[in-house]
């Protein structure tokens, strides 16, 4: 038992170690982004390229998913039926998706409006940072699939815990992430 408990704590550790790596990773995409926003040299700029609508259902979905996500912890802490654990991770990859399918959109409109990452130094910060979110998200909902994959073949053994409760950490840190992106890129972009 002493052993397995120092391997949790050590995957656990080394997990929490791969997040603050790819917080600064976001950390100096960010300061890019900030230190391109005026650099639109004569192109589109934020005014006209961001739809702010579609960007807050973004944020609810993202949110949404955070808190199902955190409702399938719960079950699977209380030991509730499996079934009701794989019900909220679903929810959770639906409302994933969901925010994938919204931003695709919105990346093609930018497209159609001439927002290109070739055109401006500013765009080409933005296709660096949101894209980069993305990237993560799609990330997350494959290691989701996985996961309901190993819980459908092992039940919720250790292994499968453990693989959550890392998926947990990770989609809540895109979340805040995202909460950056909201406030930093889209709001005050607006502004």
């Amino acid at each position: 038992v002493r052993a397995r408990a120092t391997l949790f704590g050590k995957v656990l550790f080394g997990f929490w170690v791969f997040l603050m790596s790819d917080a600064i990773l976001f950390g100096l995409v960010f300061a890019t982004y900030a230190i391109s926003l005026d650099a639109t040299a004569g192109g589109p700029g934020p005014r006209a390229l961001y739809d702010l609508g579609s960007v807050f259902v973004q944020t609810l979905l993202l949110l949404a998913s955070s808190f199902t996500f955190g409702l399938a912890s719960v079950a699977l802490k209380y030991r509730h039926p499996t079934a009701r654990v794989v019900g909220w991770l679903v929810v959770t990859l639906v409302f994933g998706l969901c925010f994938l399918g919204f931003e695709w959109r919105d990346f093609g409109a930018m497209l159609g409006k001439g927002g290109a990452p070739t055109r401006s130094g500013f765009l080409s910060s933005f296709w660096d940072l949101v894209p980069l979110h993305g990237l993560h998200v799609t990330g997350g909902c494959i290691w989701l699939l996985a996961l309901l994959g190993q819980i459908a073949r092992y039940g919720a053994d250790a292994q499968v815990k453990l693989g959550l409760l890392r998926l947990a950490l990770f989609w809540h840190f895109l979340d805040i992430v995202w909460i950056f992106i909201f406030s930093v890129v889209y709001m005050a972009g607006l502004a």
